[in-house]
Formats: structure tokens, C-alpha cells, sequence
């Protein structure tokens, strides 16, 4: 099975700029997205009909918003966590026979970290959400996760420790997830591995120059482990300031 998950940063530009063209070429059984910013009704996304189209918009305009598209019909959908609602549209969970599948777009703790306390205990509440599913059946979890978890994750850790995405408390809670029991496919697979990432700034010549973070993530249950058979970053792909990310899997 292939699973693939991109932070499109907006559905409506990534079209103009390939994404039909890598849907087509991944071939995924499962693809996810990210940070769609549409509501409903707002685009028609044609892609190949054997997907069936599942959508999480955000109440706000042109902001966050998750999707995705399943060549396999799930058991069950459910947004959000506790109450099957998410008003910033973050989180898909999809039941399967064998696994549940998570996708989600974790909130920014904002360059001022003025949202740094909520992302925290948003945090706490989507680690006891994955565990209660993980008690029934294995859980994937796909999405960006906005933190880069160790400095091989990131270019210039020593200059960016403290910022967003990269201050200790982020990074202790992607911590207490892995010792949870989910693991991080990547670096299960590829432990040392140097300048991969998945996300890179605007300014000029920084993707050029692959001054990027690794913060899209595919993590899973630790039982699944052995399963894996490729965790990879599709970084040669544009039409965001993120790439796909994807994971092969023996389900």
C-alpha cells in the first residue's frame, strides 16, 4: 500500500502548478493534504474517479483545512477529535479493516509563539486521541506536524533553536509521542540521514540551496514497524512550499 501526504498551501494554486500531474505519477492508494484553504464548493477537484473525496474545511476563509482522497472505501470518517468537529478543519480520521488513518495539520505556534500555550495542549489532547485508537487497531498518522523534531531535522538548528516549530517544548512533545509508541518512518528507516527536508521559506534561493526543515511526517503505530518498506521525501516536487512526503507499507 502507498500512502502520500503534501501541505498543498493553498488546493487552488498547487492545480495551476502539477498537482494533478503527481497525483497521476505517485499512484497512491491513499493521498492526503494539507493546509487546503477552500470551503465547500469552492473548487471541484476532477482527480481519477476510482478516488473517493473526503474534505475537513476550516470555518475561517482561505485558511488551514485537510482532504483526502482513498482508492479503498473506509469503514468510517470522522473530523476533528473529541466531538467529530474541528472548526480549523485539521484533522481526518479514516477507519479501515486492519488500521485507522489520521491525517492532520497541526497549529502553528506563530513567529511571536503567542499561540505556543494552545498548541501545547492541542497537542496533549491529539496524543490520548491517537492512543484511544490505537488500543483498537494500529494508527498512521500523516500530516504536517509543524515542529522539527531533532537538529539533523533542520539546516540551521543552533540559529532557529527557540523559534516556531523548533523550541523545546514543540519538540518535547513530538518526544512524548514517539515514547507513546509511534514511531517515526523516516528516521526508523534512514536514522543519519542529512539534509532532508520537506519544507522551505519563500526567500529567494533557500529552496535552491536546500536551506529546508523536515516537519511533514508520516509516524505509526510501533507494531507496524516491521511493515514499513519505504518512507521517502519527494522533494524535486513544487507547487508548494512543502513536498509530498510518502510511505510504502505492507497492510
Amino acid at each position: 500500500m502507498k500512502l502520500v501526504s503534501w501541505n498543498v498551501n493553498g488546493i487552488r494554486a498547487c492545480v495551476n502548478k502539477g498537482f494533478y500531474d503527481y497525483v497521476k505519477e505517485v499512484d497512491a492508494d491513499i493521498f492526503c493534504i494539507q493546509e487546503s484553504k477552500v470551503q465547500a464548493g469552492q473548487i471541484d477537484l476532477t482527480i481519477d474517479e476510482s478516488y473517493e473525496q473526503y474534505w475537513n474545511y476550516a470555518e475561517k476563509k482561505g485558511y488551514s483545512g485537510t482532504a483526502v482522497f482513498t482508492k479503498k472505501k473506509p469503514l468510517s470518517v470522522r473530523y476533528g477529535m473529541e466531538e467529530d468537529y474541528e472548526p480549523e478543519g485539521r484533522i481526518i480520521t479514516l477507519e479501515f479493516d486492519h488500521f485507522y488513518l489520521v491525517t492532520v495539520y497541526t497549529p502553528n505556534a506563530k513567529r511571536d509563539l503567542s499561540r505556543l500555550d494552545y498548541r501545547l495542549e492541542w497537542e496533549d489532547r491529539f496524543r490520548q486521541y491517537l492512543l484511544e485508537l490505537d488500543q483498537a487497531k494500529p494508527v498512521i498518522v500523516c500530516g504536517d506536524l509543524n515542529v522539527a523534531h531533532q537538529d539533523i531535522d533542520l539546516k540551521n538548528p543552533k540559529s532557529n533553536h527557540g523559534n516556531s516549530g523548533f523550541t523545546e517544548e514543540e519538540r518535547g512533545k513530538m518526544t512524548e509521542l514517539q515514547e507513546a509508541g509511534f514511531i517515526d518512518s523516516f528516521r526508523a528507516l534512514y536514522p543519519d540521514k542529512t539534509d532532508s527536508y520537506t519544507w522551505w521559506s519563500y526567500m529567494a534561493k533557500v529552496r535552491e540551496r536546500n536551506i529546508g526543515w523536515r516537519i511533514d511526517y508520516f509516524l505509526l503505530s510501533s507494531r507496524l514497524k516491521d511493515q514499513v518498506r519505504e518512507a521517502s521525501i519527494d522533494a524535486h516536487i513544487m507547487g508548494s512550499d512543502h513536498c509530498p512526503v510518502c510511505l510504502e507499507i505492507d497492510m
